[in-house]
């Protein structure tokens, strides 16, 4: 009798998993196809755009390692403050502000830059900021649907904060260590 609601309980991600492949080829495609302007939009304060995208990006992987971080507590893989009640809008607001800080840095990079593979680092960050917001797009399907199996949110989340760590170091960090760090 597990086998068929196994199977059932699988077949709840089907279409999360096709909506991330979507999100992923389509992003991929337009980055591709789209000519680059190599005009973005500044922020005050900074020097230049490529230094707002990567403290935006900085901010996001913060906030992405509280996510991590609410996520172990929340999963009983940390003791730490395993009772308290901020932890559950801790974990969503840092997610809700880590995807809003990541939002500009996309554009920025689709807009301005398109998918890039003229070397290797380039190519590894536009395949991961496709596969970001796939994943994404997964996650926050699987969050509304009832009857998912029980490994596939930390599964999903694990899977957008790896391929969210991937994007900052190969760009935030990569242009820290290239170029110093700088407003």
């Amino acid at each position: 009798m597990a086998a068929p609601a196994s199977r059932k309980s699988a077949a709840t991600l089907i279409v999360p998993f096709l909506v991330a492949c979507l999100v992923s080829a389509a992003l991929g495609v337009y980055g591709k196809l789209h000519e680059p302007t190599g005009v973005a939009v500044n922020i005050a304060g900074f020097s230049s755009p490529a230094t707002v995208k990567v403290w935006l990006a900085t901010l996001a992987f913060v906030l992405a390692l509280v996510q991590l971080f609410t996520a172990l507590v929340m999963y009983g893989k940390l003791s730490l403050f395993a009772d308290a009640k901020w932890l559950g809008p801790a974990h969503r607001w840092s997610g809700r502000l880590a995807f809003l800080a990541s939002i500009p840095v996309a554009l920025h990079c689709l807009y301005a830059l398109g998918f890039g593979d003229y070397n290797t680092r380039v190519l590894l960050h536009s395949l991961l900021g496709c596969f970001f917001y796939g994943a994404f797009a997964a996650k926050m399907l699987v969050l509304a649907k009832k009857g998912v199996p029980g490994w596939a949110l930390p599964v999903l989340g694990g899977l957008v904060f790896t391929a969210l760590s991937g994007l900052f170091v190969t760009s935030a960090l990569w242009f820290f260590t290239t170029f110093g760090v700088k407003l």
